[in-house]
């Protein structure tokens, strides 16, 4: 009896201890799925969750805050994630932080990461939506890395071809052999050298000069700085300005008095017209000349005449004696 009392006290104690480990267990999981804690609903939309499943964690700044309670789909291009987080996250998260898929580690389970940003936002409440970031397409990147890798392939068989053509060029290797080259090469580098020392003592030359011109001394710098010669050069321009306008006007005027000299002789107004132009003017005119050089030698003929008269004789001989 006693014997059977002991048997069933063993059994009732590792069915206890089972029991114990049993809802230890499930306590630890449900603490890691946020099941008997204090939590509440945070959401995010997708394209593609990338298989994402129910129970991957969430983690704020890399640190595990929650787990996926669920997924659903919206409509054929956006699904909606559910996320349970602990309570106390109510005063950390706000509502402009950034919701993406990653991967725990490598290799491992897909995580939902709550990325915060900085900017002032309110703080998030129940069944909020955040923003979220496109995620990561594995496919996508294993695509581009085969793409890469046959790019890669091309553009090393290409340079196998180049290098065997570059072997099998006995024109290159006979270039590189030539003893001349280096000493060209060496003459090149030497006028470079030179050239570069020339064009040095050029550049000194130049600041020297800019600063001549920057500290007020020298010609140029005269011509910039120098208010007062600025203002005679100012004057000197006005005044050329000036000459030049009453030259306009002188040669606008001797214009205006051409053009009349011009109506005057063509258009026969004037003196000058009748001068020019007046066939009868001319005649009389040479008459009157006519009769003045007949005057002139008869006036010379009476002084002759009066010369040997004896009344003016004396008066003739004082003068040429004077003379």
């Amino acid at each position: 009896m006693s014997s059977k009392l002991y048997k069933n006290m063993k059994l009732g104690f590792f069915v206890s201890t089972g029991m114990a480990l049993l809802i230890l267990l499930l306590y630890f999981i449900g603490k890691n799925r946020n099941l008997f804690g204090s939590n509440f609903v945070l959401k995010a939309r997708f394209e593609n969750v990338q298989g994402l499943k129910d129970g991957n964690n969430v983690r704020y700044a890399g640190i595990d805050v929650g787990s996926v309670s669920k997924i659903k789909f919206i409509n054929d291009t956006v699904v909606e994630v559910f996320m349970n987080i602990e309570n106390k996250m109510k005063k950390i998260i706000r509502k402009n932080a950034l919701v993406s898929i990653g991967t725990d580690g490598l290799v491992g389970n897909k995580v939902v990461n709550i990325s915060s940003i900085r900017k002032q936002s309110p703080l998030v409440q129940e069944n909020d939506v955040l923003i979220t970031r496109k995620p990561i397409d594995t496919d996508d990147m294993l695509r581009t890395l085969f793409k890469t890798n046959n790019d890669i392939a091309i553009i090393a068989e290409n340079l196998k071809q180049t290098i065997m053509q570059i072997n099998e060029s006995t024109a290159l290797w006979n270039f590189l052999k030539d003893d001349f080259v280096p000493k060209k090469l060496h003459s090149f580098v030497f006028n470079l050298d030179v050239a570069s020392k020339k064009t040095n003592l050029i550049l000194d030359d130049a600041k020297i000069a800019i600063d001549k011109i920057t500290n007020g001394s020298g010609t140029i710098s005269t011509l910039l700085y120098d208010t007062v010669l600025s203002n005679d050069l100012r004057n000197i321009v006005k005044n050329i300005n000036n000459a030049g306008s009453q030259a306009d006007e002188l040669a606008r005027k001797i214009n205006i008095l051409t053009n009349k000299i011009d109506a005057d002789i063509n258009q026969g107004y004037g003196p000058i017209h009748a001068l020019l132009k007046d066939s009868t003017i001319v005649h009389s005119i040479n008459r009157s000349m006519n009769n003045i050089e007949k005057a002139t030698d008869r006036f010379n003929i009476y002084m002759e005449a009066l010369k040997h008269n004896f009344l003016f004789r004396g008066y003739f001989k004082k003068i040429e004696k004077n003379k």
